[in-house]
């Protein structure tokens, strides 16, 4: 707008000097301007013009690391050409979308693909394209906007955990580990030539006609050890910034977990005690998984509500057989005597905890190589946070609990495989 208020001044004052002097070269000067100004403003209208674009985003959803793929797609129906084109997609994706600027010949057509990394879990948005175009000289400038926006939400990373296990159900007949059983289960997992006495619905057709024998199916016992998982997401005991904060870590130690026990046919559920507490009732399968991955997708370390009070509040939903997992940073044994109690009740417990400290110290390393100023704790809080530290150690190991400790920087799987 400025550029252009000057230019309409200086038009005008070339003008004015032209038919004050009536001097010939100021004349010459006045054609030129229009030729020029005329021409770019013809060249900058005509340059959207008969302009065919697009663009198609490869999936919806998806896990940190993954890779988030987009195709462009220019086409110029004229038989002019476009020698100047600017495009980009504004998003709120970490990191954003690259633009790009290219010049289409007449009828040309020209596609490309860009790969944007997943990097940080959440809600974003990639808003519709914008196109721009312009005249050499920088005086007019034209944009349009294709398409819709669409939401993109990305999910926690699922480490995958080969090792870890959760205790047996203390439900008469079930069972946590894989058995061989002749009854007919949903679960089936392999098959064996026919045997006399194997009943007609055992038959496997499919492999029957491949192997040019009978084949019949069988069947493992359904594991009812289920789950629910107490994912502790209250502000004052998390620690760290970043992908190795608690917060972060506490996560993807979830969506692990529920992955791994969702797999097992296991029904999950979960309490998370973030800003507004969310309760998902146990259920299986895989509106189950995807109902847990976008709870997880929006939820941060910004809670109010204690553990122990998240504890007590959903222990009614729990029934005889499941499994609680506790998931958290917090230094107060207040919460050890709530999730003690479920033993009575034939539920079983599994502890995770997170080291705050440690996530702290390595946050303070990171921002002193970067060259910001960092005042380290007193030797009073370390020691205080040290004592609490012991406390809730002598209180899990009091009622003999079962607890992996998780440290920023090691791999999930090597922390949950004790």
């Amino acid at each position: 707008m400025i550029r252009r208020f000057q230019l309409i001044v200086i038009a005008a004052i070339l003008l004015i000097a032209a038919f004050s002097t009536e001097l010939g070269f100021l004349f010459y000067l006045v054609y030129l301007s229009i030729l020029v100004i005329g021409g770019s403003y013809i060249l900058t209208r005509l340059g959207l013009a008969d302009l065919e674009a697009g663009y198609a985003v490869n999936q919806l959803t998806g896990h940190v690391g993954d890779r988030l793929q987009i195709t462009y797609t220019l086409r110029n129906t004229s038989r002019l050409p476009k020698p100047w084109l600017e495009i980009h997609n504004p998003t709120t994706l970490p990191g954003g979308l690259p633009g790009r600027a290219i010049a289409l010949g007449s009828r040309a057509e020209r596609s490309w693909l860009v790969r944007a990394p997943l990097a940080r879990r959440g809600h974003f948005r990639v808003e519709p394209l914008q196109i721009r175009t312009g005249d050499p000289f920088g005086f007019f400038e034209a944009s349009a906007s294709v398409g819709q926006g669409v939401a993109v939400v990305v999910y926690p990373r699922i480490d995958r955990l080969p090792l870890w296990r959760l205790p047996a159900a203390s439900i008469e007949g079930s069972h946590s580990m894989p058995e061989r059983t002749l009854q007919t289960s949903p679960l089936a997992t392999a098959v064996r030539p026919y045997a006399p006495g194997d009943s007609f619905n055992r038959i496997h057709w499919r492999s029957t006609a491949r192997h040019g024998e009978i084949q019949v199916k069988e069947f493992e016992l359904e594991q009812t050890a289920d789950a629910w998982i107490f994912l502790d997401l209250e502000r004052a005991p998390q620690g760290g910034r970043g992908e190795e904060s608690t917060v972060e870590v506490a996560i993807r130690a979830a969506a692990s977990i529920a992955d791994k026990a969702l797999l097992e046919n296991r029904a999950v559920g979960m309490t998370v005690n973030g800003h507004r507490q969310a309760i998902l009732p146990a259920d299986r399968g895989g509106r189950q998984h995807l109902k847990i991955m976008q709870l997880l997708a929006a939820v941060d370390g910004d809670g109010a509500t204690p553990l122990a009070e998240s504890l007590i509040g959903s222990a009614s939903r729990m029934r005889r057989g499941m499994t609680a997992i506790v998931i958290t940073p917090s230094l107060d044994a207040a919460w050890v005597r709530p999730i003690a109690a479920l033993r009575t009740r034939g539920i079983a417990s599994v502890v995770v905890t997170l080291d705050a400290a440690a996530a702290d110290r390595l946050d303070r390393d990171e921002r002193r190589r970067t060259g910001e100023t960092v005042t380290d704790p007193s030797p009073a809080a370390e020691d205080q946070r040290a004592q609490r530290a012991r406390a809730l150690r002598h209180a899990l190991s009091e009622f003999e609990m079962r607890v992996h400790p998780v440290s920023p920087g090691r791999s999930l799987a090597e922390c949950l495989a004790g």
